[in-house]
């Protein structure tokens, strides 16, 4: 057969060649006889080494009936396919890469047949083929791709190996650009990523990061954007190397291709913030995702304040294959259920920019917000999710206030709700969060146009520090002086917060018992104290509640008297030498008239010592209640602390304080025998002889002066007040008691 077929070359007689050809095909390579069959396959061979370099004239059909035998139930017969597609393959050498294609979908079969032999046979043929396409220059892998894609989503353990085998051949081609077309078999990469096999899995794991190697090198001919949303998937994977590789390379896409990646932001947190509260046996992928956080939350800056988000009306087409989620651009949470994680796409422009120039791209803000709400509002979240939630909230208010406040008052209610966590940071975070809402330029509305809650409306006159409109910057270039009490800042979401805050305490006891304290502490480092004590007294003015507002305004004073945060309003109360200040001490007072002991101490901070003799007086006409007394015991307890060292002192002076010694003397006459007693009485024992302490330094100025200052205080309306709001404290008891006695009965009956 060979010499015939050198003969017919000889001669160029085409015709004949190809009759030799198609019976050895016909009548033997596809007969129904087996051994017909192998005949015919090795007649073919010996036909193509006979032909030599022309072979290439005539591959189709020397290699079609070849490939048919592939199929074939006889495993000898597949042995012999495969060794006699490797003459023919060897000896046309390049001339083959035309018909690459089906000799790839061929050997794909047999990489995965479960004969050994034929295994091997096609093993021999695989290298032969890979050597050809490394040494030439011709390989068309435009063509070549389609099929790739199709055949790396392969289940068979073999079928993967050989796949993976032939990425990492192309790769390390020079004339062959696999990155081009990365987006088109990434995902299948990195489904193989997770085989049961460590050898598949390890040599995806090379392949990936090869194709790391060559971003990094070239990341202007890259393609981020076509692959953003399949890292965003593969990010949420439950395999944990699956979930790191794809960390990882979302970490360099992020750093290479910087605002490309913005588009695909709310996707990308979804992915990344679960993350953020894994434990130690995750430690590496809790890292990668922390630096994944930290670099998208850089990309947003407060050009992205200025820029209008347009929604046009053209979606990206989704090809229809069983992939169709990972051509959507645009993977964000939707706020319909808070049991399930749903993804959506977002209307996004038709044009994706394939390189990391510097390009226009619009933060989808409404995307964002949405996964931060739903990531707050998920009470299995972790800890640290839930503060990096925060802390992105925080930023995007700095960065982009002015679009930020059109979700404030869907945010509200969540931020409040936050208030009730168990974690102290994360407590923390939301007050940063809340009086950066409360302090923040952008969120002052026009007259007549303030937050949308009709409990906001101020009930009537309250002087708050609110700065001109005109002369406001931008929120981030306030900074450092919104916790100033000099310059105080404002705007119509304080009195809002503080309102729905002091609901907050009143609906959950518990809350204001365990922090209520801590949270105000920390509201008062973060704005102006005197804005917060004002605000809130006159809002208890109001309470209907009174047994809540009594517990609150015991709690705000404790506050006032004790916390090193409040020194300077302490001081400012003290000597009530400025209208402002006076203008505090009233406003405190008629809410602090709930509380009778605490109106006491109030007197006592302001050096109101005649007043507070009076309201003592007043104590008789009071109920007292073992509550009372507690509380009278407490105030005691706190004139021996630092706070009080100037009240002690100005004992000394007897001639021009006599009602202060009055008024300690009434509190001790109020109280029982008790240690307190004890206390106040000694104290007391201590005060000098007037006429002992006598000086003839006529230049000492008067203690007086004070006095003087507040003179044009009312302390008769107020007093009158007092008694007024007592009135309707003993009316809400007897009312208590009476409903009790009722139940009482019925019980009985």
């Amino acid at each position: 057969l060979p010499r015939l077929v050198r003969e017919f070359v000889a001669q160029n007689n085409t015709s004949q060649i190809k009759h030799v050809i198609q019976i050895l095909s016909q009548e033997f390579a596809l007969s129904q006889h087996p051994h017909s069959r192998k005949g015919g396959l090795i007649g073919l061979a010996a036909c193509s080494i006979a032909l030599g370099k022309d072979s290439g004239l005539y591959l189709k059909e020397l290699i079609e009936p070849v490939l048919t035998c592939f199929n074939d139930a006889d495993s000898r017969l597949r042995y012999y396919a495969c060794e006699a597609l490797y003459n023919i393959v060897k000896v046309a050498r390049g001339s083959v890469l035309p018909h690459f294609n089906v000799l790839f979908d061929g050997l794909s079969k047999l990489a995965a047949d479960p004969d050994p032999n034929v295994k091997s046979g096609s093993e021999l043929l695989d290298r032969l083929l890979k050597d050809i396409v490394t040494e030439s220059n011709q390989f068309d892998l435009v063509g070549f791709i389609p099929l790739l894609r199709e055949r790396i989503y392969s289940n068979n353990q073999y079928a993967r190996q050989f796949i993976i085998s032939w990425i990492l051949v192309l790769e390390s081609v020079p004339d062959i650009n696999l990155l081009d077309y990365l987006p088109e078999i990434l995902d299948g990469l990195f489904q193989i990523l997770g085989d049961n096999s460590k050898e598949i899995r390890k040599m995806c794991e090379v392949a990936l990061g090869e194709f790391l190697k060559e971003i990094k090198k070239n990341p202007s001919t890259v393609k981020f954007a076509e692959m953003a949303n399949i890292l965003v998937i593969h990010c949420q994977a439950a395999d944990d190397l699956i979930q790191l590789t794809a960390m990882c390379w979302m970490r360099e896409f992020i750093q290479l291709a910087g605002r490309v990646m913005l588009p695909y932001s709310s996707g990308i947190l979804t992915a990344v913030l679960p993350c953020l509260s894994y434990d130690d046996r995750k430690k590496n992928i809790k890292e990668v995702a922390n630096v994944c956080n930290q670099s998208l939350m850089k990309l947003v800056i407060p050009e992205d304040d200025e820029m209008e988000e347009v929604k046009p009306s053209m979606t990206i087409p989704a090809e229809p294959t069983s992939e169709e989620s990972l051509s959507k651009p645009e993977a964000v949470t939707t706020g319909e259920s808070q049991n399930e994680l749903a993804v959506t796409a977002f209307n996004q422009p038709l044009f994706f920019p394939c390189s990391c120039e510097r390009v226009q791209v619009t933060l989808n803000l409404d995307g964002i917000v949405q996964v931060l709400d739903y990531h707050l509002s998920d009470t299995s979240i972790g800890m640290m999710t839930r503060i990096a939630v925060l802390k992105w909230l925080y930023h995007l208010y700095i960065k982009t206030p002015r679009k930020m406040f059109r979700h404030t008052d869907s945010l509200f209610p969540i931020l409040l709700r936050t208030l009730s966590d168990e974690s102290d940071e994360v407590i923390l975070k939301d007050l940063e969060l809340l009086a950066e809402i409360a302090s923040s330029p952008a969120g002052q509305t026009e007259e007549g146009h303030g937050p949308s809650d009709g409990s906001d409306v101020r009930p009537g006159p309250v002087e708050l520090h609110v700065p001109p409109r005109a002369g406001q910057l931008s929120s981030s270039s306030t900074k450092g002086l919104e916790c100033s009490p000099s310059t105080p800042t404002m705007n119509s979401y304080f009195y809002k917060f503080m309102i729905n805050l002091l609901k907050r305490f009143s609906s959950e006891r518990k809350l204001l018992e365990t922090r209520g304290a801590f949270i105000i502490r920390q509201l008062c480092l973060l704005l102006n104290a005197e804005n917060i004590f004002h605000s809130m007294a006159d809002i208890l003015l109001r309470e209907e509640d009174l047994k809540f507002a009594s517990t609150m305004v015991h709690t705000l004073n404790t506050i006032l008297l004790t916390s090193s945060e409040l020194f300077q309003l302490r001081n400012q109360l003290k000597d009530l030498k400025t209208p402002e200040s006076r203008n505090l001490f009233c406003c405190l007072y008629r809410s602090w008239c709930h509380n009778p002991v605490t109106t006491v101490s109030l007197c006592f901070l302001t050096q109101n010592y005649k007043h507070a003799y009076d309201l003592i007086q007043k104590f008789g006409d009071l109920e007292v209640t073992v509550d009372f007394l507690t509380e009278v015991d407490k105030l005691v307890q706190l004139i021996e602390c630092p706070i009080f060292t100037y009240l002690r002192l100005q004992l000394l002076d007897v001639k021009n304080n006599p009602y202060l010694i009055k008024a300690l003397y009434g509190l001790l006459m109020l109280l029982p025998q008790s240690s307190a007693f004890q206390l106040l009485s000694h104290r007391l024992q201590c005060v000098p002889n007037p006429e002992l302490m006598q000086t003839t330094d006529s230049t000492k100025p008067s203690t007086n002066f004070k006095r003087t200052a507040a003179s044009n205080i009312d302390y008769t309306e107020l007093l009158q007040h007092f008694e007024k709001v007592q009135n309707k404290h003993l009316e809400a008891r007897h009312q208590r008691a009476g409903r009790a006695e009722q139940l009482d009965r019925r019980v009985v009956l």
